[in-house]
Formats: structure tokens, sequence, C-alpha cells
């Protein structure tokens, strides 16, 4: 089963998702939403992760969280595993309660970080479970708009600043922002299937596409691919590399070993992870076995030649430097 990419630095921010296993009840009453509430204060105290925003639904929850301590994934194999054991003596029961490994979209602070408040917040309403938000009890929108110290764990003043610096007048201005429907964009976003694995600007993404090594084994992690350099920027690395034009790179002919043209096919299929196919298009090479036996061929020579398997590690390592620089 493949892992989804776990992208993690200080103070990133992520929007965190997880399911029941076949869409069954993970809160089906308020002794199993106190105890999974419990287990965010707990994240606060003992891992340091900020919980900005929570959404507990029956069957799913969501959370807007930062990490001071880049420590995501521990802290949510703690609060998952914690949880499905309480919930499993308290019910009785035994096995995996959650669908899967949790999900988690890096954020972008700058663009986002608002519209994900309420979308977590507005969660209920779109369900039809409530005709407003203060109706439903399971979402930290309580905590925004109350004054109360039991709220003081929750990372609410940072998200209200953005809204005024004035106390009262931020908490106003947060009422009014999520009285309004969600944006469609957001909505399109967080319904797909796939989600994407950064949310934000282009030049967001792209500083991301630098923390992302571009040897991630991808089949454990697919989606790393979508934060390799792109095909272009292979292609441009190689001709760039080994002086040729992009027309005496894709050049092929009976006799003539073209190591340019054969480095760029490997690297698509190494770097990327791209298709027989897609990369016999790039190519112009009709047959996936071509391009199959390419890959197999630059694998033997790296093993056998020191200066070509030195000349694959820099243009590697080109790569590197080259996306980390976007």
């Amino acid at each position: 089963m493949s892992r989804p990419l776990r992208i993690q630095y200080p103070d990133a921010w992520y929007h965190v998702m997880n399911r029941g296993r076949r869409g069954e009840a993970i809160f089906p009453d308020k002794k199993s939403s106190e105890t999974f509430i419990d287990l965010l204060k707990e994240l606060n105290e003992v891992y340091h992760v900020k919980i900005a925003a929570y959404c507990l639904m029956p069957n799913h929850y969501h959370l807007l969280v930062q990490t001071p301590e880049a420590n995501l994934s521990r802290a949510m194999r703690h609060v998952n595993g914690v949880y499905t054991q309480r919930f499993n003596k308290y019910h009785r029961c035994d096995g995996q309660l959650f669908k899967g490994r949790y999900k988690a979209i890096v954020v972008d602070a700058d663009t986002y970080l608002l519209e994900l408040v309420r979308y977590i917040h507005r969660n209920p309403l779109e369900a039809g479970l409530g005709a407003s938000l203060g109706e439903y009890q399971w979402s930290s929108h309580h905590g925004y708009v109350s004054n109360a110290k039991k709220w003081s764990w929750l990372h609410k003043g940072f998200i209200l600043s953005l809204f005024s610096p004035d106390k009262a007048e931020s908490i106003a201005r947060y009422k009014q922002f999520v009285a309004k429907g969600i944006p469609e964009e957001i909505t399109k976003i967080l319904v797909r299937r796939k989600l994407p694995p950064v949310l934000g600007s282009k030049g967001f993404i792209e500083k991301i596409k630098g923390m992302v090594s571009t040897r991630e084994v991808f089949e454990e992690i697919p989606e790393s691919r979508l934060l390799t350099p792109d095909v272009d920027n292979i292609i441009d690395e190689v001709c760039a590399y080994y002086k040729v034009s992009e027309t005496e790179l894709r050049l092929s002919k009976r006799g003539y070993y073209n190591e340019p043209r054969n480095v760029g096919v490997y690297l698509l299929r190494q770097v990327r992870n791209d298709s027989l196919k897609t990369i016999g298009k790039v190519f112009e090479i009709e047959k996936y076995s071509t391009v199959s036996s390419i890959v197999e061929r630059v694998k033997r020579e790296m093993r056998k030649n020191r200066r070509f398997r030195k000349r694959i590690h820099e243009l590697t390592s080109n790569l590197d430097k080259s996306q980390r620089q976007t």
C-alpha cells in the first residue's frame, strides 16, 4: 500500500483529514468526541502542535494545524493510534477504526488559512447537520466566538488577528466571514478523490518543490512526482550539461550511440517515474519496449562505468539545486 507524501518543516501549516473505515462513524457519541478533543489538547501540550481549527463530523474529522517542530507525522500517529485504542476499549471492539493513513495538505498561510478555517467550521452546515454554526457542538467555531479561558489551548489568536488587531472587531469580522458560503474554488479542491499535497500560490508551490528531493521513492509516495522537475526542466538540464540542442538530444539513427538521449530517457523514468508511453512520446519512440531497454542499458552502464555514473549523479544533483532555486 502506498503511503502519502509527508512534507515537514518548522512552522508548516496543514489541513489534516481522516475518516472512518467503510464510512463508519468514528464519533458516534459525546464520549468519543470529548476523547478526541482531549487528544488534540495533548498534541498542543506534548508535541507543541498548534491546533487552529477542528471539526469532528460523525464519520470523519478536519484539522488546521501548525507544527513549530516539524513533527506532524509523529503527532498524528499518536492521536490516531491512541484514539483508536480508547475508542475500541470504550465500545468493546477491536481492529482498524480509520479508513487508512490521514491526509495532510501543506497550506500557504498567506492565501488559504482563512478560507480553510471557514471551510472546516462550515462543514456541519454543508452536510445539513444544523441550521447555524452555533448549533453544532463539535467544532472550534465556539472557541472563536468565546473569550472563555477553557479555549486558551486553541491557536485562534493568530487567525483572528488576520481580521483585525482589535479583539472585539476581529471576532465580529470572523462571524461575518464564516456566515458567507464556501468559495467554489475551495470546494472543488477539497472534494477531489486525490487531494493535492500542497495548497497555495504558484510561488508557494515552487518553494515547496525545493524541499522535496527528486530522488523520492515514487513507488511508496506517488504524490511526490507532483513536486519534481517538469519534463522541460529535465530536457533543458540534460541539453545544458552535454552542450547539445534539443534536436541533437532526440536524434536516433542506427549505429549511433546518443548518450544525452539515453540519459534523458533514464531521468524521466527515474526522477519523475513517468510511464514508458509518456517517455516514448517525448522522445518520439514508438515502442514501449525500446524505452524500457534504454533505461535498463543506462542502469547497466552505471554499474560498470564509474565516470558515467558520476555524470548521472552530477545531473541529478543539478536538478535538485535547480528545484531549490525556483
